[in-house]
């Protein structure tokens, strides 16, 4: 398997397409790994480089517990296959990484695209009655060590969303998203602590120049609704989408409509 040795980590990386066309940089949410992808890249391929990674603590990657940089990971991989600037996908956490690294980083990002994510330093947003439980039952299983327990119900607040019941949705999209998460649960006992972005993101995102769509489901909780709604009023270059009948993982759940907007937007800004 490809990996890259950085300081006290091996990153898990995959790379599709030829290396000459333009770079995507795809980073995945904190409920799945590189794998939430699969279904857009063929797609992706034919006309760009595809670069994607796990994350630490995620995936196929392993990682000491140190003090390390996720924008300096995120660079590192594109270093290492060549890449000088690549136009950033983001989901959900990895969302807020790419948002960081276009911010510390902008000669090295050409364009930005924001799934369901937000801005570091983004205000806390209160929650709903059916939000706030779901926290409450996550806080549980965290406060239990129940590692398998708590990835199932990461996946019921976030895919799901507190506004559907997992009955409700196409069985294959639940088990796709329990089986993302659950592959996490072997790194329950990694703690990595992540270098936060000084000062965050959300009062520089003002300053990017780049494009930027930023895209949420309509059934995410309510924290990132706000950020998008932030985001897209704040991003000087910023569209929006919606997609309808999903909640964090529109690209797992819908593959073909995300992968229509995505490559849309990717023709119309010359990316």
């Amino acid at each position: 398997m490809p990996n890259l040795n950085v300081a006290g980590a091996e990153l898990y990386y995959e790379i599709d397409g030829d290396p000459a066309a333009p770079a995507l940089l795809l980073i995945h949410a904190g409920i799945a790994n590189l794998r939430m992808w699969d279904p857009q890249i063929t797609a992706l391929a034919r006309h760009h480089f595809v670069v994607r990674y796990d994350t630490r603590g995620f995936g196929h990657t392993v990682t000491q517990n140190v003090r390390f940089s996720n924008r300096a990971d995120a660079l590192a991989v594109l270093d290492h296959v060549g890449v000088d600037a690549a136009t950033l996908i983001g989901c959900s956490r990895g969302g807020s990484i790419a948002i960081d690294v276009a911010v510390e980083h902008p000669e090295r990002v050409t364009g930005l695209v924001v799934i369901g994510g937000g801005p570091s330093g983004f205000p806390e947003v209160e929650l709903t009655d059916a939000e706030d439980a779901l926290f409450d039952a996550l806080d549980e299983a965290f406060d239990a060590g129940d590692w398998t327990r708590l990835a199932r119900l990461e996946v019921e607040l976030w895919a799901v969303g507190p506004q559907r019941r997992a009955a409700d949705l196409d069985p294959t999209f639940v088990a796709a998203a329990q089986t993302l998460n659950l592959g996490n649960v072997v790194h329950a006992g990694e703690a990595p602590v992540p270098e936060p972005l000084d000062p965050p993101a959300v009062d520089r995102v003002i300053d990017l120049e780049v494009p930027a769509l930023i895209t949420v489901g309509e059934f995410d909780i309510t924290p990132a609704l706000a950020q998008y709604e932030y985001l897209l009023e704040t991003v000087p270059l910023a569209s929006g989408c919606t997609f309808r009948d999903t909640a964090h993982l529109p690209s797992l759940e819908h593959p073909e409509e995300f992968q229509r907007v995505l490559i849309s937007w990717l023709a119309q800004n010359d990316l």
